[in-house]
């Protein structure tokens, strides 16, 4: 069985208050990136200008998907919404109990069904779980099952061209914002997974081709923004 080697980080973090060891991310275009563990456990001052937005947003019934430690659920519950988190890690969730958010589904989105909601939330690039583009289109066509007639999809991805001028590397065949990253911790290392983000073009082109509607609600100064979706009525 793989380690889950994020959830043994965030653990490390919420048991001692602080990080004892980084957590690394390496990705193929050959950087490895530490982790800041405690942006997974920030309060309501600590949350940037796009996230929030975002979570004024939120309507109805909010499945947090990807909740990690539960900063965004938390948020919201304090806020009275009914929302409940969403995430594959089982630590995590563990963790999420241990901070007080009171509906957790410990599994794989795919793999979850037979519920509807208001509002699908996928913040920190968290729609990048799709994978690839193909992926993307999976995870539209399964988010449009869990959703009610007006139902929408939150999210923030991000532009990564200009990884390719700054690391100097050729561009892969496939789609630029496929990329593929691996975790260590403590000289450990997780399974290797898959991660999207996707420029605007690219976005509203699939958005329009499998009937969504989209906006583009903020962009930030690191080719970073914020999306909304809703199926075409």
């Amino acid at each position: 069985m793989t380690r889950d080697i994020y959830g043994e980080a965030l653990n490390d973090y919420y048991l001692h208050q602080k990080e004892i060891a980084p957590l690394l991310l390496h990705s193929s275009y050959g950087d490895i990136e530490e982790m800041p563990v405690d942006i997974f456990f920030r309060d309501q001052e600590e949350i940037p200008e796009l996230e929030f937005i975002a979570l004024s947003l939120c309507d109805g019934r909010v499945l947090d998907v990807g909740a990690g430690a539960g900063c965004h659920t938390l948020y919201l519950q304090d806020k009275n919404f009914d929302v409940e988190a969403l995430e594959i890690s089982n630590i995590a969730c563990q963790i999420m109990q241990q901070r007080g958010v009171q509906k957790i589904h410990h599994t794989d989105f795919y793999q979850f069904k037979g519920e509807q909601y208001d509002t699908l939330l996928f913040l920190m690039n968290g729609i990048g779980l799709a994978g690839d583009i193909d992926g993307f289109k999976k995870l539209l066509h399964h988010a449009e099952s869990l959703l009610t007639s007006r139902g929408q999809l939150i999210f923030d991805t991000s532009n990564i061209d200009y990884l390719y001028e700054e690391y100097k590397i050729k561009r892969p065949e496939h789609y630029f914002g496929e990329i593929n990253y691996q975790y260590q911790y403590q000289g450990n290392f997780g399974e290797k997974f898959k991660w999207l983000y996707m420029d605007q073009k690219m976005l509203i082109n699939i958005a329009h081709e499998l009937n969504w509607v989209v906006q583009i609600l903020f962009e930030d100064e690191h080719d970073q923004y914020l999306v909304r979706m809703e199926k075409r009525k």
